[in-house]
């Protein structure tokens, strides 16, 4: 059945009404959050929290900054900004409750409580104010916006005059024999390594399928600037299977 408004968009490699999109994204990560920290571990065999500590490396973050971290599900990015920036605060913004649960118990277990908040909500719709944060930070979640636009012109909105926003997503290997190689191992390896360690395949196969869908590093940088950011920057890491995408609200 059509959406209300005839659009579509992906999920994975399928066509869906645009309207359904979120509430399939949002059956994702409520399967597999009680897991998701354990298999980003094993399908990346650790190297995602290198990537995220070179988040933190440009990021820069400063005393007394208010991050917010959308997708942020159980804090990793939130965890590493407030280790880094005494007297800050974080507030993570993530569509699944059961991501936001497990990152309540991280961050009371690690005695953070009172430096971060945790709130339900959209990317495309945040639930705060214009002018709001310091930075704005976006762990491999844009990809599974309904629209990315959106989300970026949302992430202006909310940055104070001279914030940052910082997007970390995978993306696409300028060698075509290295990206073969990748998704081999994506499409094959990934989706066992699913059902194995988190008792969910399609899950995961979706994950997979969304990383194909995601605009290339170029292709988005040209988003971040259309979304009204300036002096954007991207950097590749491991050569192009993640990239960070750095802009600023002037």
């Amino acid at each position: 059945m059509p959406s209300d408004t005839g659009r579509t968009t992906h999920f994975g490699f399928e066509e869906i009404p645009e309207d359904r999109k979120a509430g399939r994204v949002h059956g994702v990560f409520t399967n597999v959050a009680n897991k998701y920290d354990v298999m980003n571990d094993a399908m990346s065999l650790g190297i995602h929290r290198l990537w995220k500590d070179a988040m933190m490396d440009w990021l820069a973050p400063r005393p007394g900054q208010r991050l917010l971290d959308v997708a942020g599900g159980t804090g990793d990015i939130a965890f590493r900004f407030l280790d880094r920036a005494p007297d800050a605060t974080a507030t993570v913004c993530d569509l699944t409750e059961g991501m936001l649960v497990a990152g309540r118990a991280r961050a009371e277990a690690a005695d953070l409580a009172d430096r971060l908040d945790w709130v339900a909500g959209d990317a495309m719709a945040l639930p705060f104010g214009a002018n709001t944060f310091d930075a704005y930070t976006i762990a491999f979640g844009i990809r599974n916006v309904t629209r990315i636009d959106a989300a970026l012109v949302e992430a202006h909105r909310v940055l104070r005059p001279g914030g940052r926003l910082m997007v970390l997503e995978f993306s696409q290997l300028p060698n075509p024999l290295m990206q073969r190689a990748y998704d081999l191992y994506s499409f094959n390896v990934i989706p066992r390594m699913g059902q194995a360690i988190a008792g969910d395949r399609d899950s995961y196969r979706y994950l997979v399928e969304s990383i194909r869908r995601f605009p290339d590093q170029d292709a988005f940088a040209e988003m971040v600037q259309a979304a009204g950011f300036g002096n954007v920057k991207y950097r590749n890491l491991s050569f192009g299977i993640a990239a960070l995408h750095s802009g600023w609200k002037l």
